[in-house]
């Protein structure tokens, strides 16, 4: 986070290019810096176990127990056929929990050897299932000998940190690595205005690496915490504060709708009223809309709550002033569905220019990359004209050729799908910037809205439109009950033949190569999962067993755009019974007619991924059933993970657990993958309080000093936070 050349040296100096390169391949840590910044998880008290309880599956983890027993077994196996396999079982307990580890071959010798009853270790691994028992295969394991000199110093003081490991990098190997660095600590820059550190009692940040680190006591801990917290907060608010602030300082062309424009004639034809979130949602649009700077807003709706609708008519309201909007979809299959359900709501008032139009119409277009050169002439002159008040498209929109009469608006859907750069050179073919209206039907705590879309106004659309059903979630174990598994293919029948539809979703699509999948297992992989379940081959083996006679088709990603367009539209027409797909349908696919849903291995996605995807369901008058299949065991993570999805139809909730869930995710981006966090301190859903008063002194501070000239530390820590990655993801606003 510091630019100061003692934080600034290379790892593989200080450490060596063997742990080095391990630190920069799995860790994402380059300098000294980075290392002092890796805080521990969690700290272990010398007399006290680790819960072995709650072990996270599929994680790597550190555990302190005891052996309770250990057995050496042998085998036959294909590599040693005369019964010459050995494997020794471990069984470690901490009073609140027993687990088994488990080496093989000729890994077996040090461990028999030195993990004998009794015995004190630090253990590391990755927990698997086996035999629907939790298990540690291989782990490394450190001894804990109290008379070993060596034990005794680096395990000094009382708490002994666990830090964020990989398979490569055991924590207490970590925690060596940072003894070595933390003398550099006390040339940590402290990017905190000393007004606000002492104004609230914080300690200086070389004193608080130090105390995260090397803590004697729990208040060290929290007190480090403490400041630590605020230094990611309050540097994360101010790069949000400027970007507002530069913002605030653009030209836009205020655009107001008409009295008996093209809005006032749409509102006219709807066929229902607006849900009173719609209105109110729709006047903070217009009065956003109505000013000289540009509108910055976040339009988060529940699946199905109408953001369409809403968005629909602000573009409408632009168009009325004389300006043009263009909406912005991740894929080809959404841009198209868009589309057509925006010419379909918009009747005659969709025709301008051609025979039958309504005579305030105007023209809507359609821009993907893989139209015909025909139809794109025509679509590119509309939009040059300022024919065509209204274009929805891919990121085809934004190539050079792409030339708008007056851009007034942009709205981009599933705004996490796009980069910066996209976003921005659709906004610079405007010829002042056009106001931005970002929807997402992920919905998203308060706290990580003022985190990840600090730059933008939010507006929540919480209420279902009348009409819409609920849907009933259920988690199928199939390893538990195989007969639940054969109900949930009965149910898709009984909803076919009331002339339903189904999708069924898969985590992969089948056509990769997979040879090293292909290779005889040994018992040491038994212990690995198997892949996930592909599209490819659940279509045909439901083609030819449990759905055979129903018309079974697939989509997924790979395929050709026209291809799965003509997908779609079969499906939507009601020409295929069941639909085989990957997450291609998450967002925005609507085919009212479709029931039921099956999701096939639904532990392999995250809770919000699972809460879109089961909003594709339920979209018609006939109610909506969702089928969680997973092989899973009841006492998982990953189980309880369904659970809560099936517990509840609040997306608000659900991402309140996938958030507390996720814990090392980078709020940040990339993925949310745990690898390495912007945020590794502050949890967004925990630490609300902070992160609202970061805001509102990173706020003051920008408004009184927007080039933080007189505050280089800080700027400096800006610099390091908003790296490129970072600061595309910050902009992706």
């Amino acid at each position: 986070m510091d630019a100061v050349p003692a934080l600034d040296e290379p790892l593989k100096k200080v450490l060596g290019p063997a742990t080095a390169k391990v630190m920069a391949e799995h860790l994402g840590l380059h300098t000294v810096g980075d290392l002092l910044h890796h805080y521990p998880r969690r700290y272990e008290e010398r007399g006290q176990l680790t819960h072995l309880a709650d072990l996270p599956m599929d994680e790597h983890v550190t555990v302190v127990a005891q052996v309770a027993d250990a057995r050496l077994h042998t085998f036959a196996s294909s590599r040693a056929p005369r019964g010459k396999g050995q494997r020794l079982e471990v069984t470690i307990t901490d009073g609140s929990g027993r687990l088994q580890l488990v080496f093989f071959g000729a890994g077996v010798h040090k461990p028999h050897k030195e993990l004998l009853p009794g015995t004190r270790a630090m253990f590391a691994g990755k927990v698997s299932v086996f035999n629907r028992r939790l298990q540690l295969a291989h782990p490394a394991y450190e001894l804990l000998r109290a008379d070993s000199e060596e034990a005794v110093e680096s395990w000094a003081g009382a708490l002994i940190p666990l830090y964020p490991a990989t398979a490569k990098l055991e924590s207490w190997k970590i925690g060596k690595a940072i003894q070595t660095v933390l003398p550099s600590a006390q040339e940590a820059a402290d990017p905190l205005p000393e007004t606000l550190r002492e104004g609230r009692g914080l300690v200086p940040l070389p004193e608080a690496l130090l105390k995260i680190h090397r803590p004697h006591t729990k208040a060290d801990i929290d007190r480090a915490r403490a400041r630590l917290k605020w230094d990611e907060a309050f540097v994360l608010q101010v790069a949000l504060a400027r970007r507002r602030h530069a913002d605030a300082q653009l030209p836009a062309v205020p655009r107001r709708p008409k009295p008996d424009g093209i809005l006032a004639a749409f509102d006219d034809r709807l066929p229902f009223t607006l849900t009173e979130g719609q209105r109110k949602v729709s006047k903070e649009i217009f009065a956003d809309l109505a000013t000289d700077h540009p509108m910055h807003r976040l339009l988060q709706g529940e699946v199905g709550s109408g953001k369409t609708l809403v968005a629909l008519r602000a573009m409408l309201a632009v168009v009325d002033a004389g300006g043009q909007a263009a909406m912005l979809a991740p894929t080809e299959v959404l841009a198209q569905q868009h589309h057509r359900s925006v010419t379909e709501m918009m009747g005659e008032l969709a025709e301008g220019g051609m025979l039958g139009g309504a005579e305030n119409a105007t023209k809507v277009v359609l821009l993907t990359g893989s139209m015909g050169a025909a139809a794109r002439r025509q679509a590119l002159l509309g939009l040059a004209t300022g024919e065509a008040g209204i274009v929805i498209g891919t990121h085809a929109l934004i190539e050079d050729k792409v030339q708008f009469h007056d851009l007034g608006l942009v709205v981009v859907d599933e705004q996490h799908r796009f980069g910066v750069e996209q976003r921005d050179a659709l906004r610079g073919k405007g010829k002042q910037p056009p106001h931005l209206l970002v929807m997402t039907a992920t919905p998203i705590p308060r706290t990580v809205a003022m985190t990840v879309f600090g730059d933008l106004e939010t507006s929540v659309l919480d209420q279902l439109p009348a009409g819409r059903s609920p849907i009933a979630s259920h988690v199928v174990p199939a390893a538990d009950k195989p007969h639940f598994l054969a109900r949930a293919w009965e149910r898709v029948r009984e909803e076919v033949s009331k002339g339903h539809q189904a999708y069924v979703v898969c985590p992969r699509i089948g056509d990769e190569e997979d040879g090293a999948k292909a290779k005889k297992k040994s018992p040491e992989d038994e212990a690995e999962k198997r892949p996930p379940l592909a599209v490819l081959d659940i279509a045909e083996q439901l083609a030819r067993g449990p759905l055979a006679g129903l018309r079974v088709e697939v989509l997924h990603g790979r395929m050709q755009p026209d291809d799965k367009d003509a997908v779609m539209r079969r499906f939507a027409a009601g020409e295929a019974d069941v639909l085989v797909a990957t997450t291609v349908i998450e967002v925005g696919v609507n085919v009212p007619n479709a029931t039921v849903m099956v999701i096939m291995d639904a532990d392999r996605f995250g809770v919000s991924q699972l809460h879109q995807l089961r909003g594709r369901v339920g979209r018609g008058s006939a109610p909506g059933l969702c089928l969680l299949v997973t092989e899973m065991p009841e006492a998982s993570a990953a189980r309880q993970r369904l659970n809560a999805v099936a517990s509840t139809l609040d997306g608000f909730e659900l991402s309140r657990i996938d958030l507390e869930q996720r814990r090392e995710g980078d709020v940040l981006g990339q993925a949310q993958s745990g690898t390495r966090s912007s945020l590794r301190m502050l949890a967004v859903i925990d630490d609300e309080e902070v992160i609202a008063e970061a805001r509102e002194e990173a706020t003051r501070t920008v408004a009184a000093d927007p080039d933080l000239e007189r505050l280089p530390a800080l700027r400096t820590a800006l610099d390091a936070l908003l790296d490129e990655e970072r600061e595309q993801y910050l902009e992706k606003g």
